[in-house]
């Protein structure tokens, strides 16, 4: 990507395409978000998972926002950034755009009481990880050497770090 301006709008269209059908259209089908009975906790169980929607969502946007702002491209694999992006969330966990889809899911499946969206955000989870793991890591690694190293090094893929890196 050459211009912000091109980013922003790949990132755009990205987002509709892939975290608000995985994140939100799919749940939908499962629920038609029309609320069961809760899985956990009751009540507090349902307001805990309307939460973790909300936060795994703005988690996706600052992620998303990020890649387009500062690393001049987007999160799809076919126009991938211009640089390494280490700021904001990036400094807490490898992938927090994952981390917040996954949540997105999860919350979902707790506020409308479907274990069959806790179910499928299990499958997310575990395409993320094999994505991840299979292509995302050692293309980002081809791409961008000794700088990813360092900073896979020192930042976990899923569980966030308490404090921000700051770089090596």
């Amino acid at each position: 990507m050459r211009s912000r301006a091109a980013a922003l709008a790949g990132t755009f269209a990205f987002f509709w395409i892939a975290p608000a059908t995985v994140a939100g259209f799919v749940p939908w089908l499962f629920t038609r978000w029309h609320p069961a009975p809760p899985l956990l906790a009751g009540e507090a169980g349902r307001w805990f998972g309307l939460v973790l929607a909300a936060s795994g969502l703005a988690i996706v946007i600052e992620s998303f926002a990020r890649f387009a702002t500062i690393g001049r491209g987007t999160p799809a694999p076919i126009a991938p950034t211009e640089h390494l992006v280490v700021s904001g969330l990036y400094r807490h966990v490898r992938n927090p755009m994952y981390v917040g889809v996954v949540a997105a899911i999860v919350g979902q499946g707790l506020w409308f009481g479907s274990l069959a969206v806790l179910e499928y955000g299990l499958a997310v989870w575990a395409g993320f990880f094999a994505f991840v793991v299979l292509y995302e890591e050692p293309t980002l690694a081809r791409r961008h050497g000794a700088e990813y190293d360092a900073y896979r090094a020192a930042v976990p893929r899923w569980i966030p770090r308490l404090t921000p890196w700051s770089g090596s």
